[in-house]
């Protein structure tokens, strides 16, 4: 009788050996299915040059119908960004928007006499034609300023924007509403 309960004994241990090799096996392996390690990501189509050269840039436009203004982003070649981002991006300004809901704030016939990062502002020397061809009014005329910092500012190292008209300071837009006595930074928008 002894020797049939030793041979149960060692069979019943045998089974549970058996079936706790099963629970730990199964848990194992779906850890493992659940946390596969993926070493390397292969795109299905190849990433051109040109697409590796592209960034996406914001610049800010007058909304035709609300009169807020609108974010427009565009993707740009980066290397037209290396020389004088800056530059650029207020030519795009002045250029105006490619989405026809909106239109762009800088005067038209406004050029560029120069752009010049000192510290964290921006000066700006627009020609004569800022100030000429701007539509008068407070309201209008921040709008104008408004579409220039915001876009300027996406810029990390520019914090605020300082106006010139033709090399000279402290001028101010024909009704006298709005002069550029100050920096103009994003805070006030």
């Amino acid at each position: 009788m002894k020797k049939k309960e030793g041979i149960f004994i060692v069979i019943f241990l045998i089974l549970i050996v058996i079936i706790l090799g099963a629970i730990i096996y199964f848990t194992n392996k779906n850890k493992t299915e659940n946390n596969e390690i993926i070493e390397e990501y292969t795109p299905e189509e190849e990433i051109s040059d040109e697409q590796l050269r592209n960034t996406i840039i914001s610049l800010y436009f007058i909304n035709k119908e609300s009169k807020e203004i609108n974010l427009e982003a565009r993707t740009v070649n980066i290397n037209l960004l290396i020389d004088n981002p800056y530059k650029y991006l207020i030519d795009l300004l002045i250029e105006g928007p490619k989405n026809e809901k909106l239109e762009k704030g800088i005067p038209e016939g406004t050029k560029i006499n120069n752009i010049e990062l000192k510290g964290d502002v921006l000066y700006i020397d627009f020609s004569q034609e800022f100030i000429d061809n701007a539509q008068e009014g407070e309201e209008n005329e921040n709008k104008i300023i408004e579409t220039i910092v915001k876009t300027v500012t996406e810029l990390n190292e520019v914090n605020s924007v300082r106006i010139l008209i033709n090399g000279e300071e402290n001028r101010e837009f024909k009704d006298g509403a709005i002069n550029f006595e100050d920096n103009f930074s994003r805070n006030n928008y």
